[in-house]
């Protein structure tokens, strides 16, 4: 039966058993297998070694699965009424019941290849039953039907079965199907989950190739999305009610309020029921394509339980003339069909044998207008379209292979029929089909047999009358770019139990900005700590797994939510520290001026004579130069006041340490000459000069040339302080500052010790021994300050600096002037020139 008209092996024959008689059945040219789950429960017959076993019986007639049924009829009806579809060709049918599982399905695969002979002799030759099989709906009964009409290449459409191996080419070359794979369906519902910020979901399945393969895919698609799956539970029609109970209590327990329900409508029913039974309520449920838009879940009963509930479903239409063509269904069309019977019986819950007792009998004018059930309710046309674009599919495809479309005459075109058609071409030109239906809707298969994967996303709403309602809140496109795959229409959507404000299901609550998420150990990572960042890193959104460093001259703000610019650090003249030394430093230079005044004021009388005039007021002016360069340190930084800053500072106090030491020198020199004790000593103004000149120029060279070489410059600093910038004055070459400093030292020592030499000069006349005490108040200011300066970091670096050199300023003007100042103001009387002989 590899192409039609081939001999078969009698030992398949064998195996493929006694054929089943189909349901529903008409002759024709082309036959069209269809295979659905017209009766949804089985009987379990009890298997032993020794009996024979006995025949499955399907029962409880699904109305949805005859709808889909009367749909095919209703399709191949409209096909042979259309004389440029298949012109002076018949199709037929065959419609046989998998019940839903796979028994009956391998039963039903086989009634359609090998038609309805009961003889079997040496061999089975002949032509398959069925070109074309629509069917089934359930994934695993179409792979078992694949597992035997496909070694034949008998092409296979489904219009429900969505599992995601079923594309695989290599194993299904014949299979093709009108609805998405699972594959896009579960990567849309991962997409939907993470769209509203639910991480901690739970999961159930059907306890098949349609419900484990479309979990897997769901499962791996939300860990790539940040979702965790609590649990996930499996459930099968053929589960005991106890196993039932166990699942729906797993999920009671679970903390997550969102439940993916990949069910088919089968095991959905089941666990539906055992639900209710337990009051399982509070639950966001979101589900399949299977079931999320059956009209028979969407009543008043499970509303307490499903309302709100969220999905994918392929996009509805309408067909034009099946509402008609389902109303005129009635069991006259074949008395002899007992499936019709059960129909109708069911329906209008009547009999129509006469001698049945305890039921009402059919009169057989009952009106299908006046009912509104599975099968009448043509609303939602979905899964049935499919069912009506694959009959058209095969219809096509069977046009292309007759050359039907070559013939010239449009009017009285005929096809060429062949007697051995061979299927393997038909497979051919059925993946070659592009057509456009009435309603617009265009029909063709990818590479793998797959239609375009696009979904409406359904949201259980209650309508003014208090019915379930399906309205559409969004859609899905797996044919667009990333980012725009999922959109959400601007429409109020209905919650869990019918609720308007959207559930939170998370195993955490969310780490707001500022803080990090941290794992758990032995927890999903959805379950996690919230950790503060470090300093000077942040979080500006929710649930962050890492903190981001702030950039350099950049700091995190209280909330660590955000980079602020850094403060800038400066000792500045607004600030109280500033402010003070600035006061200081005024008050110092004022007061050494009020001195220089005093000075100049008793310029002619013994004492500033004796004091060397001319030193003491250039020693005064160079002291209101160190007062005023402390000034120079306060402020903001810039080129120029780093320059100035350390050279006025090296320059001033070389100028007020030249004086000095001229004087001791001149002191000394004075009294140790070979002069009578009487006389004042009196030394050459030139050699003062020139001294004073000297050592103050040998400071300036110092300083052009580090001014020249590398000069100070304006520094941010930011490897000090972490959380602020230190706005400061880079030394530039580091040699000359402590040059400067040493040489201002190197003075510093020369006058102390002159000032030492001069300590046994006569008392009224000796002004060594307060400088000498100067010089040391001065040295040790200084030989503190090097550590100080070292160690203290930022504006207190440039505090320390101003005060080592207001120290050291009020250290000499004290000591020096302050001794004569009181005699000058306070004790006039010693002013004079015994005094200073000491001759009093």
């Amino acid at each position: 039966m590899g192409a039609f008209g081939e001999e078969k092996d009698p030992a398949l024959c064998r195996m493929l058993g006694r054929p089943e008689f189909p349901l529903l059945s008409r002759k024709g040219d082309i036959i069209i297998g269809g295979a659905f789950s017209i009766h949804s429960h089985i009987s379990q017959p009890s298997l032993t070694l020794t009996d024979t076993p006995k025949p499955l019986i399907c029962s409880r007639i699904n109305l949805r699965e005859f709808r889909f049924a009367q749909t095919m009829i209703f399709a191949i009806t409209e096909i042979n009424n259309n004389h440029t579809l298949l012109p002076n060709i018949s199709i037929g049918y065959q419609i046989f019941d998998t019940c839903g599982s796979v028994l009956p399905s391998m039963q039903a695969v086989m009634g359609l290849m090998n038609g309805q002979e009961k003889t079997l002799g040496k061999t089975c030759s002949g032509q398959s039953s069925a070109h074309f099989i629509i069917g089934a709906s359930e994934s695993s009964s179409t792979i078992v039907m694949l597992q035997i009409s496909g070694i034949f290449q008998i092409p296979v459409i489904s219009h429900f079965a969505t599992c995601a191996c079923l594309s695989n080419r290599k194993e299904y070359p014949s299979f093709f199907r009108t609805i998405p794979s699972d594959y896009f369906q579960s990567r849309a519902l991962a997409k939907l989950v993470k769209h509203f910020g639910w991480t901690w979901v739970g999961a159930i399945r059907s306890d098949n190739d349609y419900g484990n393969n479309g979990m897997a895919t769901f499962i791996a698609a939300a860990r790539q999305e940040g979702v965790c799956v609590e649990y996930s539970e499996a459930i099968s029609r053929t589960y005991s009610s106890e196993q039932v109970e166990r699942v729906v209590s797993v999920i009671s327990k679970g903390s997550a309020k969102v439940l993916i329900a990949f069910l088919a409508q089968s095991e959905m029913s089941i666990f539906i029921e055992e639900a209710l039974k337990q009051n399982l309520t509070g639950l966001q449920w979101v589900g399949s394509e299977s079931w999320i838009t059956a009209s028979h879940l969407a009543n008043r009963k499970y509303a307490s339980i499903l309302m709100g509930a969220l999905g994918f479903t392929i996009k509805k239409t309408k067909i034009t003339g099946l509402q008609e063509f389902l109303y005129n269904v009635h069991p006259s069309q074949n008395p002899q069909n007992k499936l019709l019977k059960e129909f109708w019986e069911s329906t209008f819950d009547c009999s129509l044998e006469p001698d049945v007792h305890d039921q009402t009998k059919c009169s057989g004018s009952e009106r299908l207008q006046a009912i509104n059930n599975s099968f009448t309710d043509v609303s939602e046309l979905r899964i049935s379209n499919n069912v009506y674009k694959a009959v058209y599919a095969a219809a096509h495809a069977m046009h292309a292979m007759l050359k039907c479309e070559q013939q010239s005459d449009v009017v009285n075109s005929s096809c060429r029929w062949q007697d051995n058609l061979n299927l393997k071409k038909a497979v051919e030109h059925l993946q070659n089909v592009n057509f456009t239906l009435q309603s617009g809707e265009k029909v063709y298969f990818d590479e793998n047999g797959d239609p375009s994967a696009t979904y409406e996303l359904v949201n259980w709403q209650r309508n003014e009358a208090g019915d379930t309602v399906f309205v559409t809140v969004g859609s899905y496109d797996a044919s667009l770019p990333n980012g725009r795959q999922f959109t959400m229409k601007e429409l109020n959507i209905t919650w869990k139990s019918g609720s308007s404000k959207k559930p939170q299901s998370v195993c955490s609550e969310s780490c707001r900005p500022g803080f990090r998420q941290a794992v758990i150990k032995g927890r999903p990572i959805c379950c996690f700590s919230c950790v503060a960042c470090a300093a000077g890193e942040i979080t500006n959104s929710s649930n962050s797994a890492e903190c981001s460093r702030c950039p350099l001259e950049f700091w995190s703000n209280e909330d660590h939510s955000d980079c602020v610019p850094k403060v800038i650090e400066f000792l500045s003249y607004k600030e109280t520290m500033g402010t003070l030394l600035s006061a200081i430093s005024v008050f110092g230079a004022c007061l050494t001026l009020g001195v220089l005044c005093v000075f100049f004021w008793f310029r002619q009388t013994p004492l500033v004579k004796a004091s060397n005039s001319e030193l003491s007021f250039l020693l005064l002016f160079s002291l209101i130069l160190c007062f005023l360069c402390s000034l120079t340190f306060i402020g903001e930084p810039t080129e120029w006041s780093c320059m100035l800053r350390h050279t006025a500072f090296g320059i001033t106090f070389a100028l007020c340490l030249s004086c000095i030491l001229a004087k001791t020198i001149t002191v000394v020199m004075a009294f140790n000459a070979d002069r009578p004790a009487h006389t004042v000593p009196q030394c050459s103004a030139p050699f003062q000069r020139t001294s004073v000149l000297g050592c103050t120029l040998l400071q300036v060279v110092v300083c052009v040339l580090w001014l020249t070489i590398s000069p100070p410059f304006p520094n941010k600093n930011t490897a000090h302080a972490t959380e602020r910038i230190i706005l400061e004055c880079d030394l530039g070459n580091s040699i000359g500052f402590w040059v400067v400093l040493g040489y201002i030292g190197l003075l510093a020592m020369l006058c102390f010790i002159f000032a030492f030499l001069a300590r046994k000069l006569p008392d009224n006349f000796n002004e060594a021994k307060f400088i000498t005490f100067s010089m040391l108040i001065f040295c040790v200011v200084w030989v503190t300050f090097i550590p100080a300066y070292v160690s203290t970091p930022g504006k207190f670096t440039v505090a320390v600096e101003i005060f080592a050199i207001l120290a050291s300023s009020f250290s000499l003007f004290f000591c020096i002037f302050a001794p004569k100042c009181y005699i000058l103001l306070l004790k006039p009387e010693k002013n004079t020139k015994k005094h200073m002989m000491g001759r009093e």
